[in-house]
C-alpha cells in the first residue's frame, strides 16, 4: 500500500477514536509528509475542519510555489469546500482513497487541472462503510443531509 496514503488512513483512526468521523489527509511535498490532519467538525465544533482543511491548517502557511508541487491523499473524495481550496492553492495532485461512499466535484476539479486519482482502497471503503453504518446522524451532519 502507498505509504502517504496509510499516513492518511492512520489519521482516519485517529479521527475516529477521538469521536470523530473517520476521514484522514496528508500533504506531501518531495517525497515528504508536511501536514496532516483528520475530519474535527464533532472534536472542534467546528464547520470547516474536514480532513483536508484541517491538514492544510496543520501544514501552516505556506507559500504559493510550495502548494504548486504538493499533492493532497485523502481517504475520502473531498467535498466542494476541500476542493475549493485545493484549486484555491493549486494543488496539482490528488489522491483519494475512495469514492464509493461519497464522491465530490472530481469532475470538475479535473477540469480545473488537477490530476485526480481514484484508488477504491479496500480499508478506506471499509472505515467509511462501518462508520456510516454505526453513526448515520452523524455522516448525514458532515455531509449536510
Amino acid at each position: 500500500m502507498d505509504a502517504f496514503l496509510q499516513a492518511a488512513i492512520e489519521e482516519a483512526r485517529t479521527g475516529l477514536a477521538t469521536g470523530g468521523i473517520p476521514i484522514g489527509s496528508v500533504l506531501v511535498l518531495n517525497g515528504k509528509i508536511i501536514g496532516r490532519g483528520h475530519n474535527q467538525r464533532v472534536q472542534h465544533g467546528s464547520v470547516i475542519h474536514h480532513a483536508e482543511m484541517n491538514c492544510l491548517e496543520n501544514a501552516g502557511r505556506l507559500k504559493a510555489p510550495v502548494y504548486q508541487r504538493c499533492v493532497l491523499y485523502s481517504t475520502l473524495s473531498p467535498c466542494p469546500m476541500c476542493s475549493g481550496a485545493i484549486l484555491l492553492y493549486k494543488i496539482p495532485r490528488l489522491v483519494v482513497g475512495e469514492n464509493k461512499t461519497f464522491q465530490g466535484p472530481e469532475e470538475y476539479v479535473r477540469s480545473q487541472g488537477v490530476q485526480v486519482e481514484v484508488l477504491q482502497d479496500p480499508a478506506c471503503i471499509q472505515l467509511m462503510r462501518d462508520f456510516i453504518k454505526a453513526r448515520p446522524e452523524l455522516w448525514n451532519e458532515d455531509i449536510g443531509v
